[in-house]
């Protein structure tokens, strides 16, 4: 199929590109490089420097290169920072899709696979998460996301573009080639890398006295190749889907603790660490159901271990200490 990958010069889009080449699916990417790397693209790979809310010139290119379907990845995505800018993450986020489905119906493309997440549930009520439990976002980042799936759903029923969105957490891990590059760096995975390279002074670790077996938070990692496949299922399947949203997770969470002690296992080096207090918001634990996605899609975690994810992460870092810009 010929799949335009939007934000396909960053973490989750790359690798999702990368896949779906080696897939033997037809790919285009755009990207505005706000947050991506142009390094990221794969050298052949047809390349527009676009943003999503240019309507018109979005248009032409779904024309130009005959996309079936869009698999949309651009959007803001640091909480803490939709909490001081709301305004800039509905416009990016809301103001994105809403543009690109216009796009997209008068360009006729049918098809959207969507990267959603997990924060429009939440605070949950129960975990790990189903995806039948209560979207009530705490965030805007979150609200943005939730308002992008309603959106969906109305050109759906009003347009017949088929969609599924994949709402998951924490993606970790690297393929061969593309791995996590982000600036600024929020993540624990590779912030815990860093420090345990010795290019920060100490690894903060928010909170330990949560409702836990050791005190910290625990969330949900997936790999990025595993999170990838999940798309790519998703695409294959989506003529025939009766349902439209899936969660992807382990469905098993590992703690801050957990995933630090997994950082020195790999490198063999110490994390350096110091403590901080909770973050407003943070719940005790996040753990996603994936049971639908597996029933339905018959997508598997192929890379579940934590080690695994770590040490990919790892090994990306190694081959490149300054990321895509060295």
């Amino acid at each position: 199929m010929r799949v335009l990958v939007s934000g396909g010069a960053g973490y989750i889009g790359s690798v999702t590109a990368e896949r779906l080449q080696a897939a033997g699916h037809q790919v285009s990417v755009v990207d505005n490089l706000s947050r991506g790397h142009r390094a990221a693209v794969a050298d052949g790979t047809p390349f527009e420097v676009l943003d999503v809310r240019q309507r018109e010139a979005l248009t032409g290119w779904l024309r130009a290169q005959r996309v079936e379907c869009v698999m949309h990845f651009c959007a803001s995505s640091l909480v803490g920072e939709s909490m001081q800018d709301p305004g800039a993450y509905f416009d990016n986020n809301v103001g994105g899709m809403i543009q690109l489905l216009e796009a997209m119906v008068a360009a006729g493309v049918p098809r959207m696979i969507f990267s959603s997440t997990a924060a429009t549930y939440g605070e949950p009520e129960e975990v790990p998460i189903p995806e039948t439990a209560p979207v009530r976002p705490t965030n805007p980042y979150g609200e943005s996301k939730a308002i992008s799936e309603r959106l969906l759903e109305w050109y759906r029923r009003i347009h017949g573009v088929r969609y599924a969105a994949l709402r998951y957490f924490n993606a970790a891990g690297a393929s061969a080639e593309r791995g996590e590059d982000h600036d600024p760096e929020t993540h624990l995975i590779p912030l815990a890398l860093r420090a345990a390279a010795g290019e920060m002074e100490a690894l903060a670790v928010f909170g330990r006295d949560y409702p836990t077996p050791d005190g910290t938070c625990i969330r949900d990692y997936i790999h990025v190749l595993d999170l990838a496949d999940a798309h790519i299922r998703a695409l294959e399947r989506l003529d025939d889907l009766d349902e439209a949203v899936f969660n992807l997770g382990n469905g098993e969470g590992y703690s801050v603790l957990e995933v630090i002690a997994a950082v020195e296992a790999v490198t063999e080096r110490k994390v350096p660490l110091r403590d901080a207090p909770r973050r407003p918001g943070d719940p005790a634990r996040l753990v996603a159901s994936s049971q639908r996605a597996r029933r339905v899609l018959g997508w598997e975690p192929g890379h579940a271990r934590l080690e695994q994810i770590v040490a990919d992460a790892w090994r990306w870092k190694q081959r490149h200490p300054h990321g895509y810009e060295a």
